[in-house]
């Protein structure tokens, strides 16, 4: 279905807002700007922010539900014959290769990782984060193996993903803080990839192996 004239600008206008915001997160930092700044920097009422954004936390992480749903996607959309791990090492490798942002590999992401660094806000809201992607990606699983309610394997092997996917992400971001070339850091991270999945046990490379 087309956006609509209304929809668009809302849209626009919220996407305006998130990046004004983060332009004076990384420059003076989470703790020390207000909503009020960012209204005025935005030029729209608090009100409208709020409306955007209930929490300012919610300012910083604004694209958080695609990475909540991003190792879900990455599993239904297996391949034949192919596991959720099989999946999820896959797209990591893709994204790593292709020097992508969306894995921190991007000049300035240093200047990110160290605003969540110096935030005890932020740093609890990555955790929650993180705890929410482990929870959506074992409601997967129990959906795409069709487990019980008290199959305990869902719930472990989503332990696992999360950690393949966050073990990759915290080397990237702690060499980007060093501030390494993407390129060069995407080669390590490749190696690491290798080394993680030698570390995985058969039973969690085969589980949830589509067809």
């Amino acid at each position: 279905m087309a956006e609509g004239l209304r929809e668009r600008k809302k849209r626009e206008t919220r996407q305006r807002i998130s990046d004004i915001a983060t332009g004076l997160f990384l420059e003076h930092g989470f703790v020390t700007v207000t909503m009020a700044e960012v209204a005025e920097a935005a030029d729209v009422s608090v009100n409208t922010v709020y409306n955007y954004f209930p929490a300012k936390e919610d300012l910083f992480f604004d694209r958080s539900q695609g990475v909540v749903d991003q190792l879900s996607r990455w599993v239904r959309g297996r391949d034949d014959g192919e596991s959720a791990a099989d999946a999820v090492l896959r797209e990591l490798r893709r994204e790593i290769e292709a020097v992508s942002p969306r894995v921190g590999l991007i000049e300035g992401y240093d200047r990110f990782m160290r605003v969540i660094h110096e935030s005890p806000q932020l740093r609890s809201r990555l955790w929650s984060l993180q705890q929410e992607i482990q929870d959506n990606l074992e409601a997967t699983l129990r959906e795409e193996t069709a487990a019980t309610a008290g199959d305990p394997l869902p719930g472990l092997v989503a332990g696992q993903i999360c950690w393949i996917h966050s073990t990759v992400f915290v080397a990237i971001g702690r060499e980007m803080m060093k501030g390494r070339a993407p390129a060069e850091v995407s080669r390590e991270a490749l190696v690491l990839v290798d080394d993680i999945e030698d570390l995985l046990s058969d039973r969690v490379l085969g589980y949830a192996a589509r067809g």
